[in-house]
């Protein structure tokens, strides 16, 4: 699979198989969001396996007082793909594509239960921040980074540094 697997830009073509994936990834609530994040500002990567998308990320970047961050806001892997390293490929490229683009560090958040995206997230470097870390970083921005990153009460921060 790894010679059959790109990750690249998504065409605005593939808008349709993106919503495809996002629709059978995310329970009902989380579509929603998902699917009106992949259209607006910012990048969405996505992985193609012999000429279908099997997973996206979409990715942005952020400025907090002058210094520039990134975050994966999404990823998703078709069930049917998963436990093939999609999601590592896919993960590697969004961090490397944000601290290419200037980023100091890049962010993700996910569901404290979300074993596999903590997996992933965990192989590819990142480790879990809380809000004292946070704090130490962003001060009063603290609140300006938690909107940027669209954060959940229920989530956990992960930064790559």
């Amino acid at each position: 699979m790894n010679a059959d697997l790109i990750v690249r830009q998504m065409a605005q073509s593939e808008l349709t198989q993106v919503k495809q994936v996002i629709d059978i990834s995310f329970p009902r609530f989380y579509r929603y969001f998902s699917f009106h994040s992949v259209q607006e500002e910012g990048q969405v990567l996505v992985a193609e396996f012999q000429g279908t998308i099997v997973g996206f990320a979409k990715i942005i970047d952020f400025i907090i007082g002058v210094k520039k961050y990134g975050c994966i806001l999404w990823i998703a892997v078709n069930p049917s793909f998963r436990r093939k390293s999609i999601g590592v490929k896919l993960t590697n490229r969004a961090t490397q594509q944000l601290k290419q683009d200037g980023a100091k560090a890049v962010f993700a958040s996910t569901q404290r239960r979300n074993v596999g995206a903590l997996s992933v997230l965990g192989l590819e470097g990142f480790r879990r921040i809380g809000f004292v870390s946070l704090w130490s970083l962003f001060r009063w921005r603290v609140f300006q980074f938690y909107s940027a990153i669209w954060f959940a009460p229920y989530e956990v921060v992960l930064m790559h540094d």
